[in-house]
Protein backbone atom coordinates (compact mmCIF):
# COMPACT_ATOMS: atom_id res chain seq x y z
CA UNK A 1 0.00 0.00 0.00
CA UNK A 2 1.20 3.40 -0.62
CA UNK A 3 2.91 5.21 1.78
CA UNK A 4 2.58 9.08 2.44
CA UNK A 5 6.08 10.90 2.11
CA UNK A 6 6.48 14.94 1.96
CA UNK A 7 9.18 17.85 0.94
CA UNK A 8 11.24 19.41 3.28
CA UNK A 9 12.02 22.72 2.97
CA UNK A 10 14.93 25.16 4.34
CA UNK A 11 14.42 29.16 4.12
CA UNK A 12 16.23 29.60 0.92
CA UNK A 13 13.73 27.33 -1.40
CA UNK A 14 11.91 30.99 -2.75
CA UNK A 15 14.97 32.24 -4.20
CA UNK A 16 15.95 29.23 -5.71
CA UNK A 17 13.03 28.33 -7.68
CA UNK A 18 13.00 30.99 -9.33
CA UNK A 19 16.55 29.98 -11.24
CA UNK A 20 15.41 28.88 -14.65
CA UNK A 21 17.39 26.96 -17.33
CA UNK A 22 18.31 28.46 -20.74
CA UNK A 23 16.81 25.36 -22.52
CA UNK A 24 14.73 21.90 -22.66
CA UNK A 25 18.65 20.46 -23.17
CA UNK A 26 19.79 22.42 -20.16
CA UNK A 27 17.35 20.87 -17.79
CA UNK A 28 17.97 17.21 -19.03
CA UNK A 29 21.92 18.19 -18.30
CA UNK A 30 20.98 18.77 -14.54
CA UNK A 31 19.36 15.03 -14.67
CA UNK A 32 22.45 13.60 -16.24
CA UNK A 33 24.46 15.73 -13.60
CA UNK A 34 22.36 13.81 -10.58
CA UNK A 35 23.68 10.29 -12.49
CA UNK A 36 26.76 11.64 -12.49
CA UNK A 37 26.79 12.15 -8.77
CA UNK A 38 25.26 8.85 -7.99
CA UNK A 39 28.44 7.17 -9.31
CA UNK A 40 26.84 5.99 -12.76
CA UNK A 41 29.06 4.77 -15.41
CA UNK A 42 26.34 4.83 -18.31
CA UNK A 43 23.33 7.12 -18.82
CA UNK A 44 21.27 6.55 -21.67
CA UNK A 45 18.38 8.93 -22.66
CA UNK A 46 15.42 8.28 -25.12
CA UNK A 47 14.31 11.56 -26.39
CA UNK A 48 10.49 11.31 -28.20
CA UNK A 49 9.81 12.37 -31.86
CA UNK A 50 8.57 15.18 -32.65
CA UNK A 51 5.13 15.66 -32.43
CA UNK A 52 3.99 12.20 -30.21
CA UNK A 53 3.13 11.40 -27.01
CA UNK A 54 6.29 9.15 -26.27
CA UNK A 55 8.03 10.42 -22.95
CA UNK A 56 11.81 11.70 -22.52
CA UNK A 57 13.43 8.72 -19.77
CA UNK A 58 16.77 9.43 -18.51
CA UNK A 59 18.13 6.03 -17.37
CA UNK A 60 21.42 5.17 -15.49
CA UNK A 61 23.12 2.77 -13.74
CA UNK A 62 24.31 4.38 -10.63
CA UNK A 63 24.13 3.89 -6.52
CA UNK A 64 20.18 4.51 -6.42
CA UNK A 65 18.39 5.36 -3.65
CA UNK A 66 16.50 3.50 -0.49
CA UNK A 67 12.77 5.02 0.41
CA UNK A 68 14.83 6.42 3.08
CA UNK A 69 17.28 8.22 1.22
CA UNK A 70 14.51 9.02 -1.22
CA UNK A 71 13.06 10.79 1.24
CA UNK A 72 15.74 12.27 3.48
CA UNK A 73 17.82 13.43 0.72
CA UNK A 74 16.35 13.59 -2.65
CA UNK A 75 13.13 15.44 -0.82
CA UNK A 76 15.30 17.56 0.75
CA UNK A 77 15.20 21.07 -0.75
CA UNK A 78 17.62 23.64 -1.72
CA UNK A 79 19.61 22.17 1.08
CA UNK A 80 23.53 21.97 0.36
CA UNK A 81 24.66 18.59 -0.63
CA UNK A 82 28.14 19.14 -0.02
CA UNK A 83 27.68 20.28 3.26
CA UNK A 84 26.03 17.06 4.41
CA UNK A 85 27.87 14.23 2.44
CA UNK A 86 31.15 15.74 1.40
CA UNK A 87 32.27 16.96 -2.36
CA UNK A 88 33.53 14.27 -3.87
CA UNK A 89 31.19 10.79 -4.42
CA UNK A 90 32.03 8.28 -2.00
CA UNK A 91 32.61 5.34 -4.92
CA UNK A 92 34.17 7.52 -7.92
CA UNK A 93 35.66 10.08 -6.27
CA UNK A 94 33.89 12.33 -8.67
CA UNK A 95 33.95 16.46 -7.98
CA UNK A 96 29.70 16.76 -7.24
CA UNK A 97 28.11 18.85 -9.42
CA UNK A 98 24.90 19.02 -7.66
CA UNK A 99 25.32 21.26 -4.80
CA UNK A 100 21.75 23.28 -4.30
CA UNK A 101 19.30 20.36 -3.79
CA UNK A 102 17.17 21.48 -6.28
CA UNK A 103 17.85 19.43 -9.82
CA UNK A 104 14.47 17.67 -9.43
CA UNK A 105 12.70 20.49 -10.53
CA UNK A 106 14.23 20.78 -14.19
CA UNK A 107 12.71 17.94 -14.92
CA UNK A 108 9.59 19.58 -14.15
CA UNK A 109 10.44 22.45 -16.78
CA UNK A 110 10.17 19.91 -19.20
CA UNK A 111 7.22 18.05 -18.69
CA UNK A 112 4.15 18.22 -16.24
CA UNK A 113 4.44 14.99 -14.71
CA UNK A 114 8.33 13.40 -13.70
CA UNK A 115 8.24 9.82 -12.20
CA UNK A 116 10.95 8.79 -10.41
CA UNK A 117 12.20 4.97 -9.85
CA UNK A 118 14.78 4.05 -8.49
CA UNK A 119 16.79 0.91 -6.86
CA UNK A 120 19.29 -0.01 -4.53
CA UNK A 121 20.11 -2.79 -1.85
CA UNK A 122 17.30 -4.67 -2.61
CA UNK A 123 14.47 -2.82 -2.80
CA UNK A 124 12.74 -0.36 -5.70
CA UNK A 125 10.89 2.90 -5.21
CA UNK A 126 8.83 5.11 -7.31
CA UNK A 127 8.07 8.52 -7.11
CA UNK A 128 5.50 10.62 -8.67
CA UNK A 129 5.74 14.55 -9.09
CA UNK A 130 3.30 16.93 -10.69
CA UNK A 131 4.35 20.33 -11.87
CA UNK A 132 0.25 21.56 -11.39
CA UNK A 133 0.06 20.32 -7.65
CA UNK A 134 3.33 21.40 -6.60
CA UNK A 135 2.88 25.16 -8.64
CA UNK A 136 -0.64 25.16 -6.96
CA UNK A 137 1.00 24.89 -3.44
CA UNK A 138 2.99 28.26 -3.88
CA UNK A 139 5.57 28.01 -1.79
CA UNK A 140 4.22 25.76 1.39
CA UNK A 141 5.40 22.09 -0.03
CA UNK A 142 5.81 20.16 2.91
CA UNK A 143 1.77 20.73 2.50
CA UNK A 144 1.89 18.74 -0.76
CA UNK A 145 1.89 14.63 -0.29
CA UNK A 146 3.94 12.59 -2.42
CA UNK A 147 3.19 8.62 -2.99
CA UNK A 148 6.20 6.47 -2.51
CA UNK A 149 5.65 2.95 -3.38
CA UNK A 150 8.22 0.21 -2.27
CA UNK A 151 9.10 -2.64 -3.65
CA UNK A 152 11.49 -5.30 -3.33
CA UNK A 153 14.21 -6.30 -6.56
CA UNK A 154 17.15 -8.24 -6.68
CA UNK A 155 20.07 -7.17 -4.14
CA UNK A 156 22.57 -6.57 -7.14
CA UNK A 157 20.12 -3.88 -8.55
CA UNK A 158 20.84 -0.47 -9.07
CA UNK A 159 20.50 2.91 -11.14
CA UNK A 160 17.53 5.66 -11.52
CA UNK A 161 14.98 6.06 -14.35
CA UNK A 162 13.45 9.45 -14.75
CA UNK A 163 10.69 9.29 -16.66
CA UNK A 164 9.60 12.81 -18.15
CA UNK A 165 5.44 12.90 -19.05
CA UNK A 166 3.05 15.40 -20.60
CA UNK A 167 5.73 17.34 -22.00
CA UNK A 168 5.50 21.51 -22.07
CA UNK A 169 4.21 22.51 -25.02
CA UNK A 170 5.42 25.81 -24.78
CA UNK A 171 8.93 24.70 -25.64
CA UNK A 172 10.12 22.99 -28.51
CA UNK A 173 11.31 19.60 -28.30
CA UNK A 174 14.68 18.58 -27.16
CA UNK A 175 17.31 18.44 -30.10
CA UNK A 176 19.53 14.77 -29.85
CA UNK A 177 22.07 17.26 -31.93
CA UNK A 178 22.44 19.59 -29.19
CA UNK A 179 21.78 17.61 -26.20
CA UNK A 180 24.82 15.58 -27.06
CA UNK A 181 27.07 18.48 -28.40
CA UNK A 182 26.27 19.48 -25.02
CA UNK A 183 27.16 16.57 -23.06
CA UNK A 184 30.22 15.96 -25.27
CA UNK A 185 31.92 19.42 -23.79
CA UNK A 186 30.70 18.49 -20.41
CA UNK A 187 31.58 14.65 -20.18
CA UNK A 188 33.57 13.97 -22.90
CA UNK A 189 37.00 13.72 -21.07
CA UNK A 190 35.49 11.31 -18.74
CA UNK A 191 36.55 7.26 -19.84
CA UNK A 192 34.18 5.72 -17.00
CA UNK A 193 31.30 8.43 -17.81
CA UNK A 194 29.72 6.37 -21.23
CA UNK A 195 26.22 8.28 -22.47
CA UNK A 196 23.65 7.23 -25.41
CA UNK A 197 21.50 9.73 -26.63
CA UNK A 198 18.53 7.55 -28.69
CA UNK A 199 21.09 4.50 -28.56
CA UNK A 200 23.54 6.58 -29.81
CA UNK A 201 26.81 7.17 -28.13
CA UNK A 202 28.12 10.77 -27.42
CA UNK A 203 31.40 11.51 -28.58
CA UNK A 204 33.67 13.88 -30.47
CA UNK A 205 31.24 14.07 -33.85
CA UNK A 206 28.89 15.53 -31.58
CA UNK A 207 30.75 19.13 -31.52
CA UNK A 208 29.60 21.01 -33.92
CA UNK A 209 32.74 21.50 -36.55
CA UNK A 210 34.58 19.48 -38.65
CA UNK A 211 35.76 16.52 -37.44
CA UNK A 212 39.75 14.73 -38.46
CA UNK A 213 40.99 11.73 -38.43
CA UNK A 214 44.21 10.37 -38.33
CA UNK A 215 46.32 6.85 -37.75
CA UNK A 216 49.76 5.42 -38.47
CA UNK A 217 52.34 3.21 -37.51
CA UNK A 218 55.92 5.04 -35.44
CA UNK A 219 58.63 3.95 -35.45
CA UNK A 220 59.32 4.54 -31.74
CA UNK A 221 55.80 3.80 -30.48
CA UNK A 222 53.56 1.56 -33.11
CA UNK A 223 50.34 2.14 -34.00
CA UNK A 224 48.76 5.87 -33.14
CA UNK A 225 45.50 7.49 -33.78
CA UNK A 226 44.95 10.79 -33.59
CA UNK A 227 41.00 12.28 -33.87
CA UNK A 228 39.71 15.87 -33.06
CA UNK A 229 37.04 18.34 -34.18
CA UNK A 230 37.28 21.95 -34.32
CA UNK A 231 34.49 24.02 -33.51
CA UNK A 232 32.89 26.36 -35.30
CA UNK A 233 30.73 28.26 -32.34
CA UNK A 234 32.00 31.61 -31.55
CA UNK A 235 32.98 30.67 -27.70
CA UNK A 236 36.48 28.54 -26.79
CA UNK A 237 35.47 25.48 -25.81
CA UNK A 238 35.52 24.14 -21.96
CA UNK A 239 38.53 21.40 -21.65
CA UNK A 240 39.87 22.27 -25.09
CA UNK A 241 42.95 20.93 -26.53
CA UNK A 242 44.18 16.84 -26.80
CA UNK A 243 44.18 14.16 -24.26
CA UNK A 244 46.94 11.42 -24.66
CA UNK A 245 44.81 7.96 -24.02
CA UNK A 246 47.01 5.18 -22.95
CA UNK A 247 45.52 1.91 -22.75
CA UNK A 248 41.94 3.45 -22.29
CA UNK A 249 43.30 5.74 -19.89
CA UNK A 250 43.67 9.51 -19.90
CA UNK A 251 47.09 11.17 -19.35
CA UNK A 252 47.75 14.34 -18.11
CA UNK A 253 45.73 17.56 -19.20
CA UNK A 254 44.87 18.11 -22.51
CA UNK A 255 47.81 20.00 -24.73
CA UNK A 256 48.37 21.75 -27.99
CA UNK A 257 52.14 19.87 -28.41
CA UNK A 258 53.38 22.93 -28.39
CA UNK A 259 51.46 25.16 -30.51
CA UNK A 260 49.87 27.21 -27.89
CA UNK A 261 53.84 28.79 -27.99
CA UNK A 262 53.64 29.43 -31.85
CA UNK A 263 53.22 33.38 -32.38
CA UNK A 264 51.55 32.51 -35.94
CA UNK A 265 49.10 29.82 -34.36
CA UNK A 266 45.68 32.24 -33.34
CA UNK A 267 44.93 31.06 -29.93
CA UNK A 268 41.26 31.21 -30.66
CA UNK A 269 41.42 28.44 -32.88
CA UNK A 270 43.25 26.08 -30.96
CA UNK A 271 40.96 26.88 -27.45
CA UNK A 272 38.10 25.33 -30.18
CA UNK A 273 40.18 22.31 -30.68
CA UNK A 274 38.43 19.14 -28.99
CA UNK A 275 39.96 15.62 -29.33
CA UNK A 276 42.49 12.84 -28.21
CA UNK A 277 45.46 11.27 -29.60
CA UNK A 278 45.70 6.59 -28.66
CA UNK A 279 49.11 5.13 -28.21
CA UNK A 280 49.15 2.26 -26.61
CA UNK A 281 52.69 1.75 -27.20
CA UNK A 282 53.69 4.88 -24.28
CA UNK A 283 52.75 2.66 -21.37
CA UNK A 284 56.51 2.06 -20.18
CA UNK A 285 56.88 5.74 -20.52
CA UNK A 286 54.04 7.20 -18.15
CA UNK A 287 54.50 7.87 -14.56
CA UNK A 288 53.71 5.13 -11.56
CA UNK A 289 50.57 7.56 -11.28
CA UNK A 290 49.53 7.76 -14.74
CA UNK A 291 49.83 10.99 -14.11
CA UNK A 292 52.15 12.15 -16.99
CA UNK A 293 54.58 10.78 -19.55
CA UNK A 294 57.79 10.87 -18.64
CA UNK A 295 59.56 14.17 -20.30
CA UNK A 296 62.77 12.53 -22.07
CA UNK A 297 60.23 9.80 -23.52
CA UNK A 298 61.64 9.76 -27.44
CA UNK A 299 58.51 7.64 -27.41
CA UNK A 300 56.21 10.63 -26.85
CA UNK A 301 58.85 13.37 -28.53
CA UNK A 302 57.48 11.16 -31.74
CA UNK A 303 53.97 11.33 -30.99
CA UNK A 304 54.26 15.14 -30.14
CA UNK A 305 56.06 15.92 -33.63
CA UNK A 306 53.21 14.06 -35.82
CA UNK A 307 50.39 15.22 -34.22
CA UNK A 308 51.64 18.86 -33.95
CA UNK A 309 52.18 18.69 -37.76
CA UNK A 310 49.14 17.10 -38.42
CA UNK A 311 46.87 19.89 -35.96
CA UNK A 312 48.92 22.81 -37.39
CA UNK A 313 47.73 22.19 -40.55
CA UNK A 314 44.06 21.79 -40.39
CA UNK A 315 43.96 24.96 -37.75
CA UNK A 316 46.06 27.01 -40.84
CA UNK A 317 43.57 25.95 -42.96
CA UNK A 318 40.54 26.53 -40.71
CA UNK A 319 42.37 30.21 -40.31
CA UNK A 320 42.69 30.79 -43.47
CA UNK A 321 38.53 30.25 -44.28
CA UNK A 322 37.97 32.18 -41.74
CA UNK A 323 40.20 35.16 -42.75
CA UNK A 324 38.82 34.81 -46.31
CA UNK A 325 35.28 35.60 -44.94
CA UNK A 326 36.14 38.01 -42.51
CA UNK A 327 37.62 40.27 -45.84
CA UNK A 328 34.57 39.19 -47.56
CA UNK A 329 32.85 41.11 -44.94
CA UNK A 330 34.51 43.98 -45.13
CA UNK A 331 35.84 44.46 -48.72
CA UNK A 332 33.83 47.35 -49.57
CA UNK A 333 34.85 49.67 -46.70
CA UNK A 334 38.39 48.36 -48.06
CA UNK A 335 37.69 49.03 -51.94
CA UNK A 336 35.91 52.56 -51.16
CA UNK A 337 39.54 53.83 -49.07
CA UNK A 338 41.80 52.32 -51.55
CA UNK A 339 39.70 54.33 -54.34
CA UNK A 340 40.86 57.73 -52.60
CA UNK A 341 44.46 56.43 -53.44
CA UNK A 342 46.62 56.94 -56.59
CA UNK A 343 46.44 53.62 -58.20
CA UNK A 344 49.83 52.59 -57.45
CA UNK A 345 49.31 52.27 -54.04
CA UNK A 346 46.61 50.33 -53.84
CA UNK A 347 48.25 46.55 -54.03
CA UNK A 348 50.30 47.33 -51.65
CA UNK A 349 47.79 48.99 -49.48
CA UNK A 350 45.77 45.41 -50.33
CA UNK A 351 48.27 43.80 -48.44
CA UNK A 352 48.58 45.58 -45.48
CA UNK A 353 44.70 45.36 -44.76
CA UNK A 354 44.68 41.78 -45.52
CA UNK A 355 47.93 41.53 -42.86
CA UNK A 356 46.14 44.03 -40.31
CA UNK A 357 42.42 41.53 -40.49
CA UNK A 358 44.68 38.10 -39.61
CA UNK A 359 46.23 40.15 -37.05
CA UNK A 360 43.05 41.12 -35.41
CA UNK A 361 41.92 37.55 -35.43
CA UNK A 362 44.43 36.08 -34.61
CA UNK A 363 44.21 38.06 -31.50
CA UNK A 364 42.58 36.34 -28.23
CA UNK A 365 39.13 37.15 -26.95
CA UNK A 366 38.51 39.91 -29.31
CA UNK A 367 35.17 40.63 -30.26
CA UNK A 368 33.33 41.41 -33.65
CA UNK A 369 33.14 44.62 -31.88
CA UNK A 370 36.55 45.46 -31.24
CA UNK A 371 37.88 44.27 -34.19
CA UNK A 372 35.57 46.38 -37.05
CA UNK A 373 36.53 49.89 -34.33
CA UNK A 374 40.63 48.83 -35.24
CA UNK A 375 39.74 47.93 -38.81
CA UNK A 376 37.97 51.03 -39.09
CA UNK A 377 41.09 53.54 -37.31
CA UNK A 378 43.59 51.44 -40.23
CA UNK A 379 41.21 52.52 -42.98
CA UNK A 380 41.82 56.23 -41.80
CA UNK A 381 45.52 55.50 -41.63
CA UNK A 382 46.40 53.69 -44.79
CA UNK A 383 46.25 57.47 -46.54
CA UNK A 384 49.27 58.97 -44.43
CA UNK A 385 51.81 59.45 -46.43
CA UNK A 386 54.52 58.21 -43.92
CA UNK A 387 53.31 55.00 -44.28
CA UNK A 388 54.89 54.37 -48.00
CA UNK A 389 57.99 55.96 -47.12
CA UNK A 390 58.57 52.65 -44.95
CA UNK A 391 56.58 50.73 -47.79
CA UNK A 392 59.53 52.19 -50.16
CA UNK A 393 62.33 51.44 -48.00
CA UNK A 394 61.19 47.39 -47.38
CA UNK A 395 60.96 47.43 -51.54
CA UNK A 396 64.36 48.82 -51.87
CA UNK A 397 65.86 46.25 -49.16
CA UNK A 398 64.89 43.70 -51.35
CA UNK A 399 67.64 43.60 -53.41
CA UNK A 400 70.22 43.93 -50.35
CA UNK A 401 71.56 41.49 -47.85
CA UNK A 402 69.10 39.56 -45.77
CA UNK A 403 69.60 41.34 -42.40
CA UNK A 404 69.09 44.74 -43.95
CA UNK A 405 65.67 43.49 -45.41
CA UNK A 406 65.02 41.99 -42.58
CA UNK A 407 65.56 45.56 -40.76
CA UNK A 408 62.82 46.87 -43.01
CA UNK A 409 60.61 44.24 -42.46
CA UNK A 410 60.67 44.89 -38.66
CA UNK A 411 60.69 48.64 -39.38
CA UNK A 412 57.39 47.88 -41.26
CA UNK A 413 55.62 46.23 -38.56
CA UNK A 414 56.14 49.02 -35.71
CA UNK A 415 55.65 51.53 -38.22
CA UNK A 416 52.45 49.52 -38.86
CA UNK A 417 51.24 50.09 -35.45
CA UNK A 418 52.20 53.36 -34.59
CA UNK A 419 50.78 54.84 -37.78
CA UNK A 420 47.19 53.48 -36.07
CA UNK A 421 48.30 54.82 -32.48
CA UNK A 422 48.47 58.08 -33.95
CA UNK A 423 45.23 57.69 -35.92
CA UNK A 424 43.24 57.07 -33.23
CA UNK A 425 45.32 60.00 -31.27
CA UNK A 426 43.70 62.00 -33.83
CA UNK A 427 40.25 60.49 -33.60
CA UNK A 428 40.31 61.12 -29.04
CA UNK A 429 41.39 64.79 -30.06
CA UNK A 430 38.23 65.08 -32.64
CA UNK A 431 36.04 63.58 -30.11
CA UNK A 432 37.75 66.25 -27.84
CA UNK A 433 36.28 69.11 -30.40
CA UNK A 434 32.67 67.33 -30.69
CA UNK A 435 32.37 67.60 -27.14
CA UNK A 436 32.91 71.34 -27.41
CA UNK A 437 30.37 71.68 -30.48
CA UNK A 438 27.52 69.78 -28.44
CA UNK A 439 27.97 71.60 -25.47
CA UNK A 440 27.49 75.01 -27.12
CA UNK A 441 23.59 75.93 -27.46
CA UNK A 442 23.64 77.84 -30.42
CA UNK A 443 24.68 74.17 -32.19
CA UNK A 444 22.31 73.63 -34.32
CA UNK A 445 21.39 69.71 -36.77
CA UNK A 446 23.52 71.37 -39.51
CA UNK A 447 26.93 71.84 -37.86
CA UNK A 448 26.53 68.27 -36.06
CA UNK A 449 26.00 66.85 -39.34
CA UNK A 450 28.59 68.02 -41.16
CA UNK A 451 30.49 66.35 -38.39
CA UNK A 452 29.12 62.78 -38.55
CA UNK A 453 28.78 62.93 -42.16
CA UNK A 454 32.87 63.02 -42.53
CA UNK A 455 33.22 61.30 -39.22
CA UNK A 456 30.78 57.87 -39.19
CA UNK A 457 33.02 56.37 -37.08
CA UNK A 458 31.52 57.82 -34.05
CA UNK A 459 28.57 55.92 -33.53
CA UNK A 460 31.16 53.19 -32.62
CA UNK A 461 31.92 49.85 -33.60
CA UNK A 462 28.56 48.83 -34.51
CA UNK A 463 28.56 51.64 -37.47
CA UNK A 464 32.49 51.94 -37.84
CA UNK A 465 32.13 50.94 -41.43
CA UNK A 466 29.31 52.67 -42.19
CA UNK A 467 30.05 55.22 -45.58
CA UNK A 468 28.18 57.82 -47.46
CA UNK A 469 28.38 58.38 -50.74
CA UNK A 470 26.59 61.11 -53.40
CA UNK A 471 24.21 58.32 -54.85
CA UNK A 472 22.67 58.53 -51.23
CA UNK A 473 23.54 61.96 -50.78
CA UNK A 474 21.09 63.01 -53.96
CA UNK A 475 18.24 60.56 -52.83
CA UNK A 476 18.06 62.17 -49.40
CA UNK A 477 18.20 65.51 -51.30
CA UNK A 478 15.82 64.69 -54.15
CA UNK A 479 13.44 63.30 -51.53
CA UNK A 480 13.14 66.17 -49.09
CA UNK A 481 13.43 68.33 -51.71
CA UNK A 482 10.13 67.10 -53.12
CA UNK A 483 8.30 66.41 -49.58
CA UNK A 484 9.40 69.95 -47.62
CA UNK A 485 8.77 72.73 -50.19
CA UNK A 486 6.73 76.34 -49.77
CA UNK A 487 6.01 77.01 -46.24
CA UNK A 488 7.14 73.12 -44.88
CA UNK A 489 10.84 73.87 -46.36
CA UNK A 490 11.45 75.27 -42.64
CA UNK A 491 10.36 71.83 -41.18
CA UNK A 492 12.64 70.01 -43.34
CA UNK A 493 14.49 67.03 -41.13
CA UNK A 494 18.28 66.89 -41.12
CA UNK A 495 18.80 63.07 -42.55
CA UNK A 496 21.96 61.52 -43.11
CA UNK A 497 21.55 58.25 -45.28
CA UNK A 498 24.62 55.63 -45.22
CA UNK A 499 25.30 52.32 -46.19
CA UNK A 500 27.47 48.92 -44.45
CA UNK A 501 29.63 46.86 -45.67
CA UNK A 502 26.75 44.13 -46.02
CA UNK A 503 24.49 46.28 -47.53
CA UNK A 504 22.37 47.55 -44.55
CA UNK A 505 20.96 51.26 -45.11
CA UNK A 506 21.02 53.58 -41.78
CA UNK A 507 18.70 56.23 -41.54
CA UNK A 508 20.72 58.98 -39.29
CA UNK A 509 17.91 61.91 -37.93
CA UNK A 510 20.18 64.41 -36.25
CA UNK A 511 17.72 67.07 -34.04
CA UNK A 512 19.72 70.03 -31.89
CA UNK A 513 22.13 68.52 -28.99
CA UNK A 514 19.86 70.21 -26.52
CA UNK A 515 16.21 68.48 -27.84
CA UNK A 516 14.76 65.68 -26.04
CA UNK A 517 13.47 63.14 -28.37
CA UNK A 518 10.03 62.51 -28.18
CA UNK A 519 7.26 59.73 -29.07
CA UNK A 520 6.00 62.03 -32.21
CA UNK A 521 10.00 62.84 -33.18
CA UNK A 522 10.12 58.44 -33.90
CA UNK A 523 7.07 58.33 -35.41
CA UNK A 524 7.90 60.88 -37.98
CA UNK A 525 11.20 59.42 -38.73
CA UNK A 526 9.91 55.82 -39.61
CA UNK A 527 7.14 57.80 -41.74
CA UNK A 528 10.63 59.06 -43.77
CA UNK A 529 11.55 55.35 -43.73
CA UNK A 530 8.26 54.19 -44.61
CA UNK A 531 8.58 56.62 -48.23
CA UNK A 532 12.45 55.86 -48.74
CA UNK A 533 11.94 52.06 -48.85
CA UNK A 534 10.62 52.51 -52.32
CA UNK A 535 14.28 52.48 -52.83
CA UNK A 536 16.06 50.95 -50.17
CA UNK A 537 14.85 47.77 -48.11
CA UNK A 538 16.76 47.09 -44.93
CA UNK A 539 17.01 50.80 -43.21
CA UNK A 540 17.60 51.33 -39.60
CA UNK A 541 16.96 54.17 -37.76
CA UNK A 542 19.14 56.43 -35.70
CA UNK A 543 18.16 59.22 -33.86
CA UNK A 544 20.40 61.33 -31.91
CA UNK A 545 19.72 64.37 -29.81
CA UNK A 546 19.59 65.39 -26.42
CA UNK A 547 18.61 61.48 -26.17
CA UNK A 548 14.72 60.37 -25.30
CA UNK A 549 12.45 62.29 -23.61
CA UNK A 550 11.03 61.05 -20.41
CA UNK A 551 8.07 59.47 -21.79
CA UNK A 552 9.49 57.32 -24.28
CA UNK A 553 10.61 53.71 -23.28
CA UNK A 554 13.78 52.94 -25.07
CA UNK A 555 13.24 48.97 -24.01
CA UNK A 556 9.95 48.86 -26.26
CA UNK A 557 11.11 50.38 -29.59
CA UNK A 558 11.20 49.04 -32.51
CA UNK A 559 14.74 46.26 -33.09
CA UNK A 560 16.01 48.57 -35.50
CA UNK A 561 15.17 51.82 -33.93
CA UNK A 562 17.92 53.47 -31.79
CA UNK A 563 17.50 56.53 -29.88
CA UNK A 564 20.90 58.08 -28.41
CA UNK A 565 22.21 61.32 -27.08
CA UNK A 566 25.49 63.16 -28.43
CA UNK A 567 27.03 63.24 -24.64
CA UNK A 568 26.61 58.92 -25.05
CA UNK A 569 27.85 58.71 -28.61
CA UNK A 570 31.20 60.57 -27.85
CA UNK A 571 31.71 58.61 -24.67
CA UNK A 572 31.02 55.69 -26.10
CA UNK A 573 33.48 56.19 -28.99
CA UNK A 574 36.14 57.70 -26.58
CA UNK A 575 36.15 54.34 -24.43
CA UNK A 576 36.52 52.05 -27.90
CA UNK A 577 39.86 54.50 -29.03
CA UNK A 578 40.96 54.29 -25.74
CA UNK A 579 41.12 50.58 -25.33
CA UNK A 580 42.74 50.50 -28.79
CA UNK A 581 45.35 52.78 -27.38
CA UNK A 582 45.83 50.09 -24.37
CA UNK A 583 45.83 47.23 -27.36
CA UNK A 584 48.61 48.96 -29.22
CA UNK A 585 50.92 49.47 -26.34
CA UNK A 586 54.62 47.58 -26.63
CA UNK A 587 55.60 44.90 -23.48
CA UNK A 588 56.77 47.94 -21.67
CA UNK A 589 53.79 49.68 -21.02
CA UNK A 590 54.92 52.49 -23.96
CA UNK A 591 52.34 53.39 -25.97
CA UNK A 592 53.27 52.62 -29.96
Amino acid sequence: MPKAARFQVDSRLAMLLGETYRSTEQALKELIDNAWDADATVVRVALPAPMTADPIIVDDNGTGMTEKELGSEYLFVANDRTSRRGARTPGLNRQVKGRKGIGKFAGLMVARTMTVETKARGMRTRLVLNRDELRDSQRDLESVDLALEPQPCGADEHGTKITLLHLNQNLSFPSPDKLKALLMLEYGRHPQFTLYVNDEEVDLADIPGETFEHKAALDEVGPVSLRYTISDGKKPLKESGIVVRIAGKSVGKPTYFGLEDDELMPPKLLKKVYGEVEADGLAADVTADWGVVVENSTGFAAVRTWAAHLLRAAIEEQFSREISLAKARHQLAINRALEKLPEYRRPLAQQRMERVIKKLYSMPGLSEERISTSLSVALDAIEMDDYWLVVAAIDAARDKDVKTFAEALDQFGLFDLAVIGTQTRNRLNTLDRVDELIARPETREQEVHLVFENNLWLLGADYALLASNKTLASTIERYAGQKFTGPRASKRPDLLLAEDVQGRYVLIEFKRPDHSITRDDIAQAEKYRDDLRQWFERIEIVMIGAGPAASVDVSRLAPDVRVRSFTSVVSAARTQLRWLLRQLSDPRGHVA
